[in-house]
């Protein structure tokens, strides 16, 4: 499993895959951030944007892992398995959700930071997108639209100036 997930970690997105909700949701960007992930760095590009600000602290939260080989699942059932898992504390060689919380804390500090220049964009990760989200909207942020859902997916948030 761990190979699998450092596979996934190294993986780069297609540019054709990339629906147009996604595309005019990310077009009003003048500021963007992305993570360290190659999947992330290959969909900035995609858009058409050369040079993010490319920080760790938006990597998706590392799924805990486990040494049980049985039973044999789908790595994308084990993957659910253990997100669920680590929901709910088990965070063996990953990083605890308080923790993650708190990452995702710092990295809303950093878009909202961004913000004072214009329009953000963060090309990152669902669960770590979802923590920062809720940062966000912790600070006062709102909900103002969604475009797709699962990958490529993106939600839009206004700040509150």
């Amino acid at each position: 499993m761990g190979q699998w997930i450092a596979a996934y970690d190294r993986s780069v997105v297609e540019a054709a895959a990339i629906p147009a909700a996604s595309i005019a949701a990310c077009s009003s960007g003048t500021v963007i951030f992305a993570s360290t992930l190659a999947r992330a760095m290959s969909s900035a590009a995609a858009l058409g944007y050369r040079t993010p600000c490319i920080d760790a602290v938006f990597r998706e939260a590392s799924l805990p892992l486990s040494l049980w080989r049985s039973p044999r699942l789908p790595p994308q059932l084990r993957a659910a398995l253990f997100r669920l898992g680590w929901l709910l504390g088990f965070a063996r060689g990953a990083e605890s959700l308080a923790v993650a919380t708190a990452r995702a804390r710092s990295a809303s500090a950093l878009l909202i930071a961004g913000a004072a220049e214009g329009p953000v964009v963060l090309i990152g990760h669902g669960i770590m997108n979802r923590l920062i989200a809720g940062e966000l909207r912790a600070a006062g942020w709102l909900n103002t639209g969604r475009h797709c859902s699962g990958y490529w997916g993106a939600v839009s948030l206004q700040s509150p100036q």
